[in-house]
């Protein structure tokens, strides 16, 4: 199932002058990150590591731009900015989920500076209440050393799960992790502690729980007390 993508249209490597432009955009962020947050935060994290470390600076710079809605000059980092696609190359990247897990897929046609540009001017067309919230999620994924893969998500996310479920909607999957009937809305703090305590119980190897999925659903269950009443 597609979760997110979005097209960078750049010019190819062999053309006089250097621009970009954007094409199909999905990127759900709300709760934020979303998985549109996410998959910016990926292809800024894929491309920033190869970008010519001088460029760095310029580029943090033009997110906090976007995050105060200052008006962006152009051009850019040697390269403009605009709406015209013609005569242009592109590349899709793209975020899926095979059985509640993500997979990501990267198309590079052009080079890592135009995959980062693009993915930080894919942010500046969200509405300013979300840049605000993106832009410490942007700047955290320039800091990425490593694959992008569950770590990562947890890592820009903030969470301690990468699951499709738990990223759509926290709320609802952490009152399904502690068992709360369907139809409830928002438990108290008391009920949330119990239902913790009694998750804990079933889920410990010493009280039959299966020991090998223990220690992932301890983890689990967790982070749906956390979410849960970081929501009171």
């Amino acid at each position: 199932m597609l979760l997110a993508e979005f097209e960078i249209f750049h010019s190819r490597p062999i053309a006089p002058t250097r621009r970009l432009a954007l094409g199909r955009l999905m990127l759900p962020v709300e709760p934020a990150p979303g998985f549109g947050g996410i998959l910016l935060g990926a292809v800024l994290a894929v491309h920033a590591s190869e970008v010519d470390e001088d460029f760095i600076p310029d580029l943090q710079r033009l997110l906090l731009e976007i995050e105060r809605d200052a008006r962006v000059v152009q051009p850019r980092l040697r390269h403009r900015f605009q709406v015209d696609r013609h005569g242009l190359s592109y590349s899709t990247h793209r975020m899926t989920s095979v059985n509640d897990s993500i997979e990501f897929e990267f198309q590079n046609n052009g080079t890592p500076l135009q995959q980062a540009l693009g993915s930080i001017y894919a942010l500046e067309r969200l509405d300013i209440g979300l840049r605000q919230q993106l832009v410490p999620v942007m700047l955290r994924a320039m800091k990425w050393r490593g694959p992008i893969g569950a770590s990562f998500i947890e890592y820009l996310a903030g969470s301690k799960v990468s699951s499709v479920s738990a990223l759509a909607d926290p709320r609802a999957w952490a009152l399904e992790i502690l068992g709360f009937p369907g139809g409830t809305v928002k438990p108290g703090k008391r009920d949330i502690m119990s239902h913790y305590r009694d998750s804990v119980r079933r889920a410990h190897p010493d009280h039959g729980g299966n020991e090998t999925d223990a220690s992932k659903l301890i983890i689990d269950i967790t982070e749906a007390r956390r979410v849960l009443l970081e929501a009171l």
